[in-house]
């Protein structure tokens, strides 16, 4: 049995670790890290637990905890786990971490792009990108996974293919984006309160958000040539759901043949991502409370490019439950194990 403890237990994303964790039969919770809630009952902080468990949220002290767990997710704002971790920690415990701290391996770019210093530059060479269905290999002999961002995570999925092929000009990709506002967190700020977020949307992080260069590394690893892109996210009045629209133009004489090809040549044996038939969109509604990344397309010829399309529950394939999938492969069990869920609806 795989013990586990969550750093951030009492946010969002600590809290769907939780739900994932509890349906998982080689994983059991050891330690309820909050920084807000220590001795605070967890089904106090979340109702929907009552009577599932009768643990106290704990304090985030890591070095305790990496004496008693195997696995340690970290799922707290960047900067955190960065200023926790060290050599002794890893040779006790893997840890997945949720924030943006691992992810980028550049660490100017990361301490541009988010404004903070990083506490443990030495890691980062180590730490492995944790996009499952592209980094399987890695991830299994990993002791730090960087758990994908929730936007990376759905528009590498759903470009990934067509880059690594070679059969979209790079350095032609515009994506646009949508998402609940539970990507926010569950901290209070006034621009996601009901009257602020209701009967409104809004595109915000216009050319600057940070999700961008984590986008633009992964796409151009597998471009085999560094690309940049336009990224830009909106917020629309849902708690979950990530929609990504994306536009690129098609390299000469590619075909719709060439582009089902490759997507079937990635996504074929992959159990969460469902390329959707010819015609059918994604929609976040059927994806919702799922591990499931669903993707689709569309050619344009009168303009010579494509229209792809992706949609994630971004608490879940977007952070929880690729944190969950990650766990699964650290630990040579299989990567569906706990995530079978099928999606909620309505």
């Amino acid at each position: 049995m795989i013990k586990a403890g969550i750093i951030g237990a009492t946010g969002y994303a600590g809290n769907e670790i939780v739900r994932l964790l509890m349906q998982h039969k080689d994983a059991e919770i050891c330690w309820y890290g909050s920084h807000s809630y220590v001795e605070e009952p967890y089904a106090k902080v979340y109702p929907n637990f009552f009577q599932l468990t009768e643990a106290l949220c704990a304090d985030d002290n890591i070095e305790k905890m990496a004496e008693e767990v195997d696995v340690i997710f970290t799922a707290t704002p960047q900067g955190l786990c960065a200023g926790l971790v060290n050599e002794s920690i890893l040779q006790k415990v893997k840890i997945i971490d949720l924030s943006a701290d691992f992810r980028i391996q550049d660490v100017q770019k990361y301490e541009t792009w988010y404004g903070i210093s990083h506490k443990s530059p030495q890691f980062i060479p180590e730490a492995v990108y944790g996009l499952c269905e592209i980094n399987r290999e890695a991830i299994a002999g990993a002791r730090l996974v960087a758990n994908p961002g929730c936007y990376p995570t759905c528009s590498v999925l759903s470009l990934y293919p067509l880059v690594k092929e070679g059969l979209i000009d790079p350095q032609s990709i515009i994506i646009d984006a949508k998402s609940g506002t539970s990507g926010a967190g569950r901290s209070a700020k006034i621009d996601n309160l009901f009257c602020e977020v209701n009967e409104n949307m809004k595109a915000y992080g216009v050319a600057s958000h940070r999700h961008t260069p984590e986008i633009e590394d992964q796409l151009s690893l597998a471009a085999g040539t560094p690309l940049t892109l336009t990224f830009t996210p909106h917020l629309v009045p849902m708690n979950r759901g990530i929609l990504v629209t994306a536009y690129a133009t098609l390299m000469p004489q590619v075909t719709q043949e060439d582009i089902s090809a490759a997507y079937e040549k990635y996504y074929a044996n992959e159990f969460f991502v469902r390329v959707l038939p010819p015609g059918t969109c994604p929609q976040t509604r059927f994806v919702e409370g799922s591990n499931f990344a669903d993707i689709s397309f569309k050619v344009d010829s009168r303009t010579g490019r494509i229209v792809v399309m992706g949609a994630i529950d971004n608490l879940v394939k977007g952070a929880a439950g690729q944190a969950v999938q990650n766990m699964n492969l650290l630990f040579g069990l299989p990567e569906t194990e706990g995530l079978t869920m099928p999606p909620l609806f309505p």
